[in-house]
């Protein structure tokens, strides 16, 4: 994926950011895995194998301490993709350490696909720390500015932590307990959103 320019980017607060929902995968067919989509943004850097994707996403690898995926679930991962026409094989590498390796790379549409969905904030705060973290770091191996990302993660969240303080001064027992843990963990993840647009504008 080719890096852009950084663009002026607004206060989360100020910024309305609506995404584009991602091209639908074909009939019968559910969304893609978080595995899926990583697989195939690292396919639209260039020609790559499972071999090399297993070693990014390893417990060693610079992606894998973010979100670790065993090998065998990769190498299932790629022939779904091929099959939904995301990503094509382009050739093959040999090596000495075992079978011919089988490279691949995003097909235009995969390229359309992982744009999109890089450009989508997360639906449900329990996947800040997954799905939004996977994609604020493939957005830096791209070299891409990640302020629209996350300006548009803190509109997405900002009305849930008002709805929930609305609710803490309601509720009781513990419900209210309950509650105030949910508005505590969206508003750290509001303010870990509002250091890291200021990071990435320095």
């Amino acid at each position: 994926m080719p890096a852009h320019d950084p663009a002026p980017v607004q206060p989360p607060s100020a910024r309305p950011a609506p995404a584009r929902p991602a091209p639908a995968p074909p009939p019968g067919r559910s969304a893609l895995s978080l595995t899926e989509w990583l697989v195939l943004c690292l396919a639209c850097e260039g020609p790559t194998h499972g071999f090399a994707i297993a070693r990014l996403l390893s417990q060693q690898g610079s992606l894998g301490q973010v979100w670790r995926v065993p090998k065998p679930v990769i190498y299932r991962a790629l022939p779904r993709l091929e099959e939904l026409g995301l990503v094509r094989v382009v050739g093959e590498q040999p090596t000495s350490l075992g079978p011919v390796r089988s490279l691949v790379e995003a097909t235009g549409r995969g390229r359309e696909a992982a744009a999109d969905w890089l450009a989508r904030p997360v639906g449900h705060i329990r996947d800040v720390r997954s799905e939004l973290m996977v994609k604020l770091a493939l957005l830096d191996r791209a070299d891409q500015d990640p302020r629209s990302l996350l300006a548009a993660q803190h509109t997405q969240l900002a009305p849930i932590a008002a709805a929930l303080q609305d609710k803490l001064t309601s509720a009781t027992g513990f419900d209210r307990t309950l509650a105030l843990w949910r508005y505590e963990t969206v508003s750290a993840a509001l303010r870990f959103l509002e250091e890291a647009v200021a990071v990435a504008a320095t």
